[in-house]
């Protein structure tokens, strides 16, 4: 009675085991990623498993930078205001800024970003299959089945980057050097004020 069991057993893992290898070969591969269909459908990937970190790859350029030198201004911004912010400022700012500054690199940048903004909504919306793509020298349009177009960039590397996100990392680069230039100003004052005392 148990070596029928174990042998049920065997062939029962063996039976799902076929139909995992037959089930792999049946979907289709992605395109390349070198390709507008290619970038798009590891982005919907991406956002469907809810791992933004894992399509950064497919931002364009520009958005990419603003997340590296969102965390770079952060993190200049927080060593001025731990070392020269009295308390209870500088407990108020380092907890503003702590979740950037401990990202380990731009990808994380955008994954916190992409979760406090809600993003997601915006991208899921419509992550419906691909219905053609429009490609004009660097640029290309995704249009899906459901109508929505999708904006890409080709890289340096050749590997096509979505621009939404592009405009709003760029206001944020921006508003973090402007930040760090006033965190600057206002440790400056602080350690004036500590030192005449």
């Amino acid at each position: 009675m148990r070596r029928r069991l174990v042998v049920a057993g065997v062939l029962a893992g063996v039976i799902v085991m076929l139909i995992a290898i037959v089930l792999a070969r049946r979907q289709p591969p992605f395109p390349g990623d070198h390709t507008p269909e290619g970038a798009y459908a590891r982005i919907a990937r991406s956002v469907v498993l809810r791992d933004p970190a894992a399509f950064f790859a497919y931002l364009e350029t520009e958005a990419q930078w603003a997340c590296f030198s969102i965390r770079d201004m952060r993190s200049k911004a927080s060593a001025k205001v731990s070392a020269s912010y009295p308390e209870p400022q500088r407990t108020a700012m380092l907890e503003q800024y702590n979740a950037i500054v401990s990202a380990q690199d731009g990808s994380d940048v955008f994954a916190i970003l992409y979760e406090q903004r809600g993003w997601s909504k915006r991208l899921r919306k419509d992550l419906s299959g691909v219905a053609k793509v429009e490609i004009e020298k660097d640029r290309a349009s995704v249009i899906t089945t459901r109508g929505t177009r999708w904006p890409f960039r080709r890289r340096d590397n050749g590997i096509w980057g979505l621009t939404i996100f592009t405009a709003e990392l760029l206001a944020e680069s921006e508003k973090a050097a402007r930040d760090l230039d006033v965190v600057t100003a206002a440790a400056a004052d602080y350690d004036r004020t500590r030192n005449s005392k």
